[in-house]
């Protein structure tokens, strides 16, 4: 018995020949969880920190695009902040002059605005008209319902009354508004203006930031090297950006302005060069140049059909900027996918409205720049890649 029992104990499996559970999945759950915190809270932060991160990143794309002008003025060793002072104050001048031109169209716009509004006025009375005629109808139609609905004595069943209520909208208060719009064009200025400043203190200083990034990547001489790689990245991808955009809108102005002078749309000139700007902005630019070209060529014209038919050529010229040649060229010069290009666009205009469709392209190709470059990110970049 004692050997059986000594036999039977030997079978039995012992605490070290169990299989050990794998520690390895509570180690991804647990990393898991905690990435998933820390995207959420970055998220949070970007949102939270809208008025210092928006002139901040803006501010950085103008000035990598604006570097390139300052080269020749570099080789003419004048003083960095000197050149800055003469680019800005170019473009600046460059802006206003274009602005001017643009401002003589919009007004001769706006003059015609009471001659339209004054036609939609006696478009409105005679379909008052006719809706009187339709009110009248409809009353004695309900006399008729009256009459039949009476008692067999004669005498009208009784009903209950009802007290006529009668909505009035509270009149526009002037200055709730005015102190309104004042807020928000105090704001816009400020960070307008502090774009500006940003802009010319990263052109002045020059490099002075990527050197010191560069020290501080690593003593040694291969991880300095990868750093200059991807500042050289960096600025390739936003300037190829640069490079498209004002091609996509060079093409949607000039197209659209042709296309309007042929169908003798009045204000050409001043519509192309507003859809061409607004071309910038993925989807929305394009939605508010058909809503603004429609609205000007049925003051115009005073005919839907003309109004639907500018407005759909305006529609058709932006579908194929935004459908075919941006794609085609963001797609060879940065080979980012269209769906991680979209949804960078939804995330950004999500976060930072307008300014974030704006600067979406650009922040993904730095992404996909810095993700190619960092070996814990590379499959964050494959994500992204075509």
């Amino acid at each position: 018995m004692e050997q059986t029992s000594a036999t039977d104990a030997a079978d039995e499996p012992s605490d070290d020949d169990l299989p050990a559970e794998p520690e390895h999945s509570s180690t991804y759950v647990r990393s898991t969880a905690m990435v998933t915190l820390a995207v959420l809270g970055v998220i949070v932060f970007i949102d939270w920190a809208q008025a210092v991160l928006l002139p901040l990143v803006l501010a950085i794309l103008l000035s990598q695009s604006l570097d390139p002008l300052l080269t020749p003025f570099d080789k003419m060793r004048i003083p960095r902040p000197l050149s800055a002072a003469l680019v800005l104050l170019a473009v600046l001048a460059g802006m206003a002059a274009a602005v001017v031109p643009l401002q003589t169209e919009a007004l001769a716009l706006l003059e015609k605005v009471p001659a339209a509004i004054e036609r939609l006025q006696r478009d409105g009375a005679g379909q008052a008209r006719e809706q009187s005629v339709m009110a009248k109808a409809q009353e004695v139609a309900q006399q008729i319902k009256e009459m039949a609905s009476e008692g067999q004595d004669g005498t009208p069943q009784q009903r209950d009354a009802v007290t006529p209520v009668r909505l009035v909208d509270p009149p526009l208060d002037i200055k709730e508004w005015l102190l309104t719009s004042s807020s928000h064009a105090l704001m816009m200025a400020t960070q307008f203006i502090s774009v500006l400043f940003l802009v010319y203190f990263m052109l002045a200083i020059g490099n002075l930031y990527q050197r010191k990034i560069v020290r501080m990547a690593g003593p040694t001489f291969a991880r300095r090297r990868e750093m200059v790689g991807i500042f050289q990245d960096i600025h390739l991808q936003v300037r190829r950006f640069l490079f498209i955009t004002v091609v996509s809108a060079v093409f949607v102005g000039v197209l659209s302005w042709g296309a309007f002078v042929l169908l003798g749309f009045e204000q050409a000139a001043f519509w192309g060069t507003v859809a061409g700007i607004a071309s910038a902005i993925p989807y929305l630019g394009p939605f508010l140049v058909l809503l603004g070209t429609g609205a000007a060529a049925f003051i115009q014209f005073g005919s839907i059909e003309m109004a639907v038919l500018i407005a759909g050529v305006s529609l058709l010229i932006t579908s194929i900027q935004g459908y075919l040649l941006l794609p085609m060229m963001t797609s060879r010069v940065a080979s980012i996918n269209m769906v991680a290009t979209f949804a960078g666009l939804l995330f950004w205009g999500w976060i930072w409205g307008p300014v974030g469709l704006i600067i979406a392209t650009p922040l993904i190709m730095i992404m996909k720049s810095l993700c190619d470059h960092s070996e814990p990110l590379q499959p964050l970049g494959e994500l992204l890649g075509e």
